[in-house]
């Protein structure tokens, strides 16, 4: 009778070491972003059009976009940013850069897309931030950020949180650099 709760638990322990070891090697090869992969596909979650796009039914994504652009109801409304669209970008790409777990994995030569991996600190989650400039006339222009999430229903107000949290930090950053414009 006392058998079959030590197997258990034993079998318990066992799987929970093969997690821990998966998430200890983390990006290596066998790690646990192999393991997403494999059950859920590449993290990179490909491109969105702004203009067409179509919220997810579940609450694990987030939209920031300029009034008018986005078919989608935004969670925040951007502003015009008083920067040329080519330094909105570097600033988007400088503030994304600066969060812990995320790297660019896409650069449009063309059009002023970018597309980030955001990787939670534990549990190695990946999500994934578009980014797209919009011009707004001379000196000016307009952001639309999108981040979701590959695994899972509910993020727990993730997406919205690093949405606003890289809102603040453009802002901040180009009220600062029109400071020192003026």
């Amino acid at each position: 009778m006392r058998r079959v709760p030590r197997i258990a638990l034993t079998a318990a322990v066992l799987a929970g070491a093969g997690f821990a070891f998966l998430l200890w090697r983390g990006p290596e090869p066998g790690g646990i972003d192999d393991v997403y992969t494999a059950m859920f596909g590449p993290a990179d979650l490909g491109p969105v059009t702004f203009e067409s796009l179509a919220r997810r039914d579940s609450p694990n994504d987030a939209l920031a976009c300029p009034e008018d652009v986005c078919a989608a109801e935004p969670d925040f409304v951007t502003p015009i940013y008083e920067v040329p669209g080519a330094r909105l970008r570097e600033i988007v790409a400088e503030i994304a850069a600066a969060e812990p777990g995320t790297e660019r994995v896409y650069a449009g030569l063309r059009e002023e897309t970018d597309r980030f991996l955001v990787r939670s600190p534990t549990m190695r989650y990946p999500d994934t931030v578009s980014a797209r400039i919009y011009g707004a006339g001379p000196g000016r222009s307009r952001l639309a950020l999108y981040s979701r999430s590959q695994i899972g229903y509910s993020d727990m107000g993730a997406n919205r949180a690093r949405l606003e949290r890289w809102l603040e930090a453009i802002s901040a950053r180009v009220a600062a650099e029109a400071g020192v414009a003026s």
